[in-house]
């Protein structure tokens, strides 16, 4: 029974090492895959951590560009409405002015012709305007004869009266000078005084038309530029509010996928060390069951060698020499067998062990238990199978708990130099791309310097030859108009001493005139041209140090972040050096582990496999040696009753 109960309880932790052994191959491969999986999430939890950084800078970024866009464009759109309004004004005021002059030529066009018709008949209407006294009176006459309407004698005479009041304004009318509503009773003089204003009528609209275009262009040219600059900076707005609306798109999808993944993670992380726990647990609780086992099958051998000893007294020297005989093959037959069960297995432990109980049936024969000192044997190296098997176990739990806590920290190690390696590059990247974007905006502000002093360069020559040209012009423009003045003064005087050229002086100062027209022109466009290209240049100019102003301020910005970025990247870059220094200490305390634990020619369950074979062999061995003693007890008690009855 005693050795059925052996047997028993040898199966048993048989069946929970098996058991074991599966348990711990999935301790050992879950705790493989979680790590992998806590690896693989932070790694992408640091990706997406980045990319969220990055594209908030971004959306900063671009939210301050549409900021200045929409500024830029609400400017030039006020600019613009400006412009127009004024352009409107000074259009209706122009048609205004040109409808008038138009109607005062044709009314003035129509009583030349009149005037004509009726100097050419030579009739009684003639000879009464050759009475009259000055122009206005004329005009009457001919409302009078019915040559002329009323309508456009009130005109006339309102332009006549107009053109005298100007004329004493600008100080044409000296004393003694003619008055310019009247004329000489000759024929056609009062059609010299009307085509006089006429052309001053035509003179006069045409420079409102010349005033006109060139209003008109310097409009359109300015609407121009407004609606270009409003366009391009419309599409760039456009573009800005499109790729911030990428961005904020990114950002929420990676903060989305930030959420899933550090979810995931923490689960990740709470199953490993669960996992580790409940694996430590297991581990703890089969090391405690294999000791309880053990010390069990010690009981049970011990108890089992007492009972022997006991039982042994009982056995009869007639026993002895009856069965001798058949107790030497029983002991022969164990001899073997676990000769046999050391070659089988190639033990040089149990081939000594047979040598030993073939000895030990030479010197034990004859004794009064031929059997004892050979079962002592078997159960000597029964007995130590077991504590082997039992410290084996005891030694594989404690490899499979320091192993299991080594690969954690093996592992937690080499994740955080992962991460602070990811996070290193992510700075070196980000540094290098700011110091990139630096020498950029330095070459840009280079350039910008350069077309600033080339423009200052420009502007200065464009300055020296307007004072220069300018000067000139409004030299000769005064040298004629004092000629003019002394000519006309000239002239005009009523007694000369002797026969003037007034042909010839009325040529020279129509000439001079129209010098002085050319003159005043040539001045007034270069003084435009100038104060176009004064403003045109102070535009650039505010342009170019608004666009300096900001570029510098990103370098400065875009500087000192780089310099962050390098400091941290030094500190990560020591704290790395630091986690290399532990992890290359936990390689090495776990290669050693390794060579105790696994860098073994037979694995455990080798060893498992073979002490079993090996109990197996023996308990055969001492299972013969216990069917003799059973039948040689049945042979001395058969015997010793068939002796009491012939007595």
């Amino acid at each position: 029974m005693i050795g059925d109960l052996q047997a028993k309880i040898i199966s048993e932790g048989q069946d929970a090492q098996k058991v074991y052994d599966e348990y711990s191959e999935f301790c050992e491969t879950r705790s493989r895959e979680l790590s992998y999986e806590i690896k693989t999430g932070k790694g992408q939890s640091n990706d997406l951590t980045a990319t969220i950084e990055n594209e908030a800078a971004t959306a900063e970024s671009l939210n301050a560009k549409i900021e200045e866009l929409s500024g830029a464009i609400s400017s030039d759109e006020a600019d613009l409405k400006a412009a127009t309004d004024i352009r409107k004004k000074e259009n209706t005021a122009f048609l205004a002015e040109e409808k008038e002059l138009v109607e005062v030529i044709g009314t003035v066009e129509r009583a030349i012709g009149i005037l004509e018709k009726e100097l050419a008949k030579g009739g009684a209407s003639m000879m009464q305007m050759q009475s009259t006294k000055n122009v206005v009176q004329a005009l009457a006459v001919m409302v009078e004869a019915t040559s002329l309407s009323s309508a456009d004698a009130s005109k006339l005479t309102a332009l006549i009266q107009n053109t005298q009041e100007s004329d004493s304004e600008d100080g044409e009318d000296e004393a003694g000078a003619p008055s310019a509503a009247a004329y000489k009773g000759q024929s056609g003089g009062i059609v010299e005084t009307m085509q006089d204003l006429y052309d001053k009528g035509e003179a006069q609209l045409e420079a409102a038309r010349q005033a006109e275009t060139k209003s008109l262009r310097a409009f359109e040219m300015l609407s121009q530029t407004l609606k270009d600059e409003i366009k391009y900076a419309n599409n760039d707005l456009n573009k800005a509010k499109k790729d911030l609306s990428t961005s904020a798109e990114a950002k929420a999808t990676a903060e989305g996928d930030l959420a899933v993944t550090t979810k995931d993670l923490d689960e990740d992380i709470k199953a490993l060390a669960t996992l580790h726990h409940e694996c430590m647990t297991g581990a703890e609780d089969f090391e405690a069951e294999t000791k309880s086992r053990g010390e069990e099958l010690k009981a049970l051998a011990t108890a089992k060698k007492l009972i022997v000893e006991a039982t042994s007294l009982a056995q009869t020297s007639f026993i002895q020499t009856r069965m001798s005989s058949r107790a030497d093959l029983a002991q022969f037959e164990a001899v073997r067998v676990v000769r046999d069960l050391a070659q089988t297995q190639k033990s040089a432990v149990l081939a000594q062990l047979a040598n030993r109980m073939t000895v030990a049936i030479r010197e034990g024969a004859g004794s009064s238990d031929p059997f004892a000192k050979v079962k002592g044997l078997i159960r000597d190296m029964i007995e130590k199978l077991l504590k082997d098997s039992e410290a084996d176990a005891t030694e594989k739990a404690y490899c499979d708990k320091e192993m299991a806590e080594t690969e954690q920290k093996q592992s937690d190690k080499e994740a955080a130099i992962e991460k602070l390696s990811t996070s290193i590059d992510s700075m070196t990247a980000s540094s290098h791309k700011l110091k990139e974007e630096v020498a950029t905006l330095q070459k840009e502000l280079a350039s910008l310097a350069k077309a600033q002093a080339e423009m200052d360069k420009l502007r200065a020559e464009e300055k020296a030859a307007f004072d220069k040209n300018s000067a000139e012009i409004a030299k000769g423009l005064k040298g004629i108009q004092m000629a003019l003045k002394v000519l006309n003064e000239y002239y005009a005087k009523a007694d000369k001493s002797h026969s003037s050229s007034d042909g010839a002086g009325s040529g020279i100062i129509g000439l001079l005139e129209v010098c002085e027209s050319d003159f005043s022109k040539g001045l007034a466009e270069m003084t435009a041209a100038e104060e176009t290209a004064v403003a045109e240049y102070d535009k650039a100019s505010k342009e170019n140090e608004i666009e300096k102003a900001t570029k510098e301020q990103d370098v400065k910005y875009k500087t000192k972040e780089a310099k962050g970025l390098d400091k941290d990247t030094a500190d990560a870059t020591g704290d790395r050096t630091g986690e290399q220094d532990e992890l290359n200490a936990v390689n090495e305390y776990f290669k050693g582990i390794k060579a105790r634990c696994i860098a073994k020619p037979e694995s455990y369950a080798d060893r498992v496999k073979r002490r079993e074979a090996e109990i197996a062999g023996l308990k055969e061995a001492a299972s013969i040696l216990e069917g003799e003693a059973v039948l040689l007890q049945r042979s001395v008690r058969h015997t010793l009753r068939g002796v009491q009855r012939h007595a």
